[in-house]
């Protein structure tokens, strides 16, 4: 019971982070400007969806 609330609780969490996030502009989608963005020192988070293809 009490994981299920907390887990709850950190979705919660991040769906609001997410929505701020989108709300500043300040993200990137694809694949390039991912990888640009990571060897360039900028990114602080990447989130992978789940029907990502294994090997690019």
């Amino acid at each position: 019971m009490v994981a299920q609330k907390k887990a709850k609780k950190t979705a919660d969490n991040i769906n609001a982070r997410l929505a701020l996030v989108m709300k500043s502009g300040k993200y990137v989608l694809g694949y390039r400007q991912t990888l640009k963005t990571l060897r360039g020192g900028k990114a602080k988070l990447v989130i992978i969806a789940n029907n990502t293809p294994p090997l690019r």
